[in-house]
């Protein structure tokens, strides 16, 4: 069954809200930055590479394996967030996955706040996933979202959209790999642009996003 888990957290059908957040693509957009299939596919690796596999890909690996250090992992995760709008993202869709934790019959985890790569560790754990394989799952879940908010906030076609996918999932294996590699004096999370947009998009007047 560990197979069908690992699919099942990885489905975009999973009832966190994450259609509801852009991660900061939608400031990007806002800003002409991202505005066809390649810029797209451009801004969402660097969010990878700098941001998502030196900072959460790592901590989530150390959340599965250690789940008694989860608390700690948890506030470092929840600090790296570098507005309130990204902040508010991983608390909300934390919040809504221990929610269904709960109704599937799985102990919650007992944090007054959660973030969503906690949630997803101790689902993962839970269900004894392979960490790594449980990584994977998650880096393709966040890379789905991102490339689903590019196709709504631009004039981007469904094809172009699986070219991305198709193009940046060739690097999640190695993403993991490299996560499980670092030390914890490794972890970082600078994408001082991204912060920067992020605050924009606070106040941004139209939008179809919450970050």
């Amino acid at each position: 069954m560990s197979l069908a888990r690992l699919l099942q957290l990885a489905s975009p059908a999973l009832p966190v809200g994450a259609y509801s957040y852009s991660g900061g693509l939608e400031a990007a957009v806002e800003a002409g930055i991202v505005k066809d299939r390649e810029s797209a596919e451009r801004w969402i690796a660097d969010v990878l590479e700098l941001g998502v596999a030196r900072m959460d890909a790592p901590l989530l690996l150390r959340m599965i394996r250690e789940p008694e250090s989860s608390a700690h992992w948890n506030a470092i995760l929840l600090a790296s967030r570098e507005t309130s709008e990204l902040r508010a993202e991983t608390v909300q869709m934390g919040f809504s996955f221990n929610l269904l934790l709960r109704e599937l019959e799985v102990t919650c985890v007992p944090l007054e706040e959660l973030s969503f790569p906690a949630a997803f560790a101790h689902a993962a754990s839970h269900w004894r996933i392979e960490p790594e394989s449980a990584l994977v799952a998650y880096l393709w879940s966040w890379l789905e979202n991102q490339v689903m908010a590019a196709v709504k906030a631009l004039p981007l076609g469904q094809t172009d959209g699986q070219r991305v996918l198709f193009s940046l999932g060739e690097r999640l294996e190695e993403v993991a790999r490299r996560a499980a590699a670092l030390d914890e004096d490794e972890f970082e999370n600078f994408a001082p642009g991204l912060a920067r947009l992020s605050s924009n998009h606070e106040t941004q007047y139209s939008r179809l996003f919450r970050s």
